[in-house]
């Protein structure tokens, strides 16, 4: 499992059509399950580069995409199943989520307003087994940035967005070909126990996990997002059975930073089951497309049984916080491709923050991938 480099049938011709789903008698029609609940979660502003700036990660985002999916008529729109969180608890570690839970309603207690920010971070030399008492302490024990705004409504609509997750993967298992998770706040930042760019919860490596439960021997996650996976890496980075391939902006240069780059390829048993592919900013469509073909013969090598894409779409040439050059017609091409590799889908949003675009850019991808 070391050299996954290579050549990908389709990324420059017409790709696989997907027959496999076809022949197997699933459902072609792709169903999107909403998270309604995601506007709870609304912030005003955030913290960018050293300013106070609005928040670029907003209820508008899911609206217009929401928008765009019921004019192209994609297919049915369904509302979260409710399931227990023992299904997120073998993703996220437990004072973590207890913390999440609480956190909006004890920074009020302490006479907070609006959103809360961490301010202080458990770093190198510092001990972080250690759970303190103090609010502001814990808030920066399990985060790791300053600029992923917890409000009143955070915990709701991330938890809403992991039944979505969880809703998602079931519809794979009952047979769909693929499905599209509707939901904010985003999700692949968000690690075992600590949030981040605008992340809480991991939707991806939540449905990722509860594939598996459910009998699928091998899951690979592909993280097409702006900016590396770090949450997803960490949850599943020294582990065999589900593999993670991230395209992203090159760490040197790019948020998250500290994590993402090429040599991060697993750790004992997850040894080889790690794929980074950064690139510089401002990469070509074409260096963007030849780093997917990439992604796609490492996923066909794996053998895996279902894929969860986290679609990001904020690669858009006109995303105000992200430097790659892809168009709304590329997006058609990604999802083609992603239908090349024939395997039960499940599509789950992260970023996109051009949002007069956002909803044409994901409609694009899932189109195409219906196409394929």
């Amino acid at each position: 499992m070391s050299d996954f480099r290579g050549y990908c049938p389709g990324l420059s011709a017409t790709p696989q059509t997907g027959r496999g789903a076809r022949d197997r008698g699933q459902n072609i029609a792709m169903k999107t399950i909403y998270n309604a609940a995601h506007g709870v979660h609304r912030a005003e502003y955030e913290f960018f580069r050293g300013e106070k700036v609005p928040a670029f990660e907003k209820p508008e985002r899911a609206d217009w995409v929401l928008a765009a999916v019921e004019q192209a008529g994609l297919g049915d729109v369904l509302a979260p199943q409710a399931h227990d969180d023992s299904e997120i608890l073998k993703v996220h570690a437990e004072p973590y989520v207890r913390f999440l839970q609480g956190a909006h309603a004890e920074f009020v207690q302490l006479g907070g307003h609006d959103a809360a920010f961490p301010s202080v971070w458990s770093i190198r030399g510092m001990r972080s087994d250690v759970e303190p008492r103090n609010f502001a302490a814990r808030m920066g024990l399990y985060s790791f940035d300053s600029g992923s705004p917890l409000t009143a409504g955070t915990w709701a609509a991330a938890r809403a967005g992991a039944d979505g997750a969880l809703t998602g993967a079931a519809l794979l298992r009952a047979g769909e070909r693929s499905a599209f998770v509707l939901t904010r706040p985003p999700g692949h930042h968000a690690g075992r126990d600590f949030f981040g760019g605008y992340c809480f919860l991991n939707n991806a490596a939540i449905a990722a996990q509860a594939l598996r439960d459910a009998g699928s021997d091998r899951v690979a996650i592909l993280d097409v997002d702006y900016h590396h996976g770090n949450g997803t890496q960490d949850i599943f980075y020294d582990r065999a059975d589900v593999f993670f391939a991230s395209i992203h902006g090159d760490p040197l240069t790019e948020y998250p930073f500290f994590l993402g780059h090429e040599d991060e390829m697993g750790r004992g048993p997850g040894q080889g089951y790690n794929l980074n592919l950064p690139l510089s900013a401002g990469a070509s469509v074409d260096q963007w497309f030849a780093a997917l073909g990439t992604a796609c013969v490492a996923i066909r090598r794996f053998r895996a049984d279902a894929l969860v894409v986290s679609l990001g779409v904020d690669t858009f040439e006109g995303d105000p916080i992200s430097r790659f050059r892809l168009q709304t017609g590329d997006f058609a091409r990604l999802g083609a491709v992603i239908a090349g590799l024939s395997l039960p889908t499940l599509f789950v949003l992260e970023g996109g923050y051009a949002v007069d675009a956002i909803g044409a850019n994901v409609v694009s991808v899932l189109s195409g991938f219906d196409a394929g």
